[in-house]
């Protein structure tokens, strides 16, 4: 088993669930899960998650517009202790910065934060956020993979708030022009199907696919997504890495040729989510890699989108068959400095509840965490891929768990930038990659 060490640049990648959930369980001591972050050691001080005040939520860009709606229903209800949002970036790398940086400045308004789910160790271990007591924070109905990657050391340091899925979104209208009566599930149909597509008159200036190559964590998961597809890893069982293999390097080398040969457009490499999206939904692209919020902004019929009843979603495509997405999403945790963690708790009680959590989902198409939402009648009327998104969540395979993941990232990022921009061989990049991350377990 692997075991996540309390010691800065340890890396440790659970490759499957099990092997999550066994490190976690034997990872630490069974004390209190009560904590105020620090090392994950069992020896930190209770919290007291009683004292009611303002404080902020910190999260990035909301794109849906619901947010503003969900926090002033919690605020009526909670006159002694209201909550205002911090709009952060839609950059992950860009919204970890300020929030290390409150917490580096012991900003006591910072109350909630939403938990990129590879930061849990981060965070955890350096005591930016405080233990969440099991008593009051039961994770019996949430999908197992959304616990896991809240926990360090056996303890709770994230409310699981929405989980993500990589989805392949495509052009079913244009599909089906091209007499494609599926949609691919490898990248050679992928490019084949374009191929057709745009051989038909008036498609010679589509895109054909996209996901996200700037480089920032989007890469990251993109570059996951490519090896853990062609059946390699970054990161072994054994918590070590092994990167530097012939189907890891195929993988990637994959999309490293559809970039060169144009099956990706040159500007998609400056693409972030968003940008990939508004791609999609304005007609410019066949197919596209994102999340489950794309589904409801693209089918908005309020002249935003072009493409509303024109496109389905389907499992990531891989090198000789279906994919596996990087296990995304964010967890709602208490800021170790919060003044007011009282209603910091409250809030997340509150955007976690089942009620809070539907509507949400039905408003914006997140991927939710609580199992029974993906089954219920009014989310798969309105979202019939759910069964596709739940089986992409559950396959998903964790990024790399690290104590300091941000020195993990950029090295994973340095391989594919470079790699896509000529720079350096998919060879010499990953024999590098290798190098560091061997250089980062100790």
């Amino acid at each position: 088993m692997s075991f996540v060490r309390p010691k800065r640049g340890v890396l440790v990648v659970a490759a499957s669930l099990s092997a999550v959930l066994l490190a976690a369980a034997c990872g630490g001591s069974g004390g209190s899960s009560s904590g105020s972050g620090g090392s994950g050691s069992g020896s930190a001080a209770a919290v007291d998650l009683t004292k009611q005040g303002p404080t902020e939520y910190w999260a990035g860009k909301d794109t849906s517009g619901n947010l503003a709606k969900l926090i002033s229903q919690f605020n009526a209800q909670h006159p002694q202790g209201k909550v205002t949002f911090h709009e952060l970036p839609d950059n992950a790398d860009q919204q970890q910065q300020q929030m290390i940086q409150a917490t580096t400045t012991k900003n006591p308004n910072m109350g909630v934060i939403s938990m990129d789910v590879v930061w849990t160790a981060q965070f955890a271990a350096n005591g930016y956020v405080v233990a969440l007591p099991k008593d009051q924070f039961p994770t019996d109905k949430f999908l197992p993979a959304t616990v896991s990657s809240a926990t360090y050391f056996n303890k709770l340091y994230g409310y699981p708030a929405s989980s993500d899925g990589g989805l392949l979104y495509y052009r079913k209208d244009l599909l089906q022009k091209a007499g494609i009566s599926d949609p691919p599930t490898t990248w050679s149909q992928l490019m084949q199907d374009c191929d057709k597509i745009k051989a038909q008159a008036g498609n010679a200036s589509l895109g054909c696919y996209a996901g996200q190559f700037q480089k920032y964590e989007g890469l990251t998961v993109n570059f996951a997504e490519a090896v853990n597809g062609a059946g390699a890893v970054i990161v072994g069982e054994d918590g070590k890495p092994n990167v530097n293999t012939d189907q890891a390097k195929q993988g990637w080398s994959q999309i490293v040729s559809m970039y060169q040969k144009g099956y990706i457009p040159k500007a998609a490499i400056t693409w972030q989510e968003e940008q990939g999206r508004q791609a999609f939904q304005s007609g410019q692209l066949i197919f596209l890699r994102n999340w489950p919020y794309v589904y409801a902004l693209a089918s908005k019929d309020d002249g935003s989108s072009k493409i509303v009843g024109k496109f389905g979603v389907a499992p990531l495509p891989g090198l000789n068959g279906p994919g596996v997405s990087s296990l995304g999403g964010h967890n709602m945790a208490i800021a170790a400095n919060a003044a007011n963690k009282g209603t910091a708790a409250d809030f997340i009680k509150f955007m976690t509840s089942e009620q809070t959590m539907k509507s949400n989902v039905l408003a914006t198409s997140a991927a939710p965490t609580l199992t029974s939402l993906y089954t219920d009648s009014d989310i798969t009327k309105k979202y019939p891929y759910m069964p596709i998104l739940l089986k992409s969540i559950e396959t998903a395979k964790p990024r790399p768990k690290a104590v300091d993941y941000t020195d993990v990232t950029l090295a994973i990022e340095d391989a594919g930038y470079s790699t896509l921009q000529g720079q350096q061989q998919v060879d010499q990049a990953f024999s590098t990659l290798q190098t560091k991350l061997q250089g980062l377990i100790k």
